[in-house]
């Protein structure tokens, strides 16, 4: 089946079977590897996307699916060479250690700020609770997302000021 879709503002057709996934189109068709592929059970998060701005886990999507829909990778979070306050987050506040959960929760944590943008710690928790981290025990990932979330309020009130 041939599909059309839009990925990180760019449409990309492409000839799949039915039953391809959304993970092995992003990876393998756009050569998009930012999206991991952890434990083809959908328990790990690795593979969390946004589609439409919400989260995914894009194992348990088929490409097909994402057809009509916006999807957004990590590879689209930076605009140019500025990263997103939350990629920046993580920079900052450690957010990472192996790396492999990383771009999930990067984007799971891109999705509350878009629709909350002062979540509490337990709200940020709750948010990337669908995906593992085997290696910072969360904290950090909190911390990067909540830094994220002060330096957008701090970037809006001087817009704001300067207006």
């Amino acid at each position: 089946m041939r599909i059309t879709v839009n990925v990180n503002g760019e449409d990309h057709t492409r000839e799949v079977e039915a039953r391809h996934l959304l993970v092995r189109f992003l990876r393998d068709d756009l050569e998009l590897t930012g999206t991991h592929w952890g434990c083809d059970t959908s328990n790990c998060g690795t593979c969390v996307v946004l589609m439409d701005g919400e989260p995914v886990k894009s194992c348990t999507v088929l490409a097909a699916m994402a057809e009509g829909h916006e999807t957004r990778t990590v590879e689209g979070l930076a605009d140019g060479d500025r990263l997103d306050p939350v990629q920046q987050g993580f920079i900052e506040e450690h957010g990472l250690q192996c790396g492999f959960c990383t771009p999930g929760m990067m984007l799971s944590g891109r999705a509350l700020l878009d629709r909350n943008p002062d979540p509490s710690e337990d709200e940020v928790r709750e948010a990337i609770s669908g995906q593992l981290c085997r290696c910072t025990g969360y904290l950090n990932i909190v911390k990067a997302i909540r830094w994220a979330a002060a330096h957008e309020s701090a970037g809006r009130e001087e817009a704001g000021s300067q207006a």
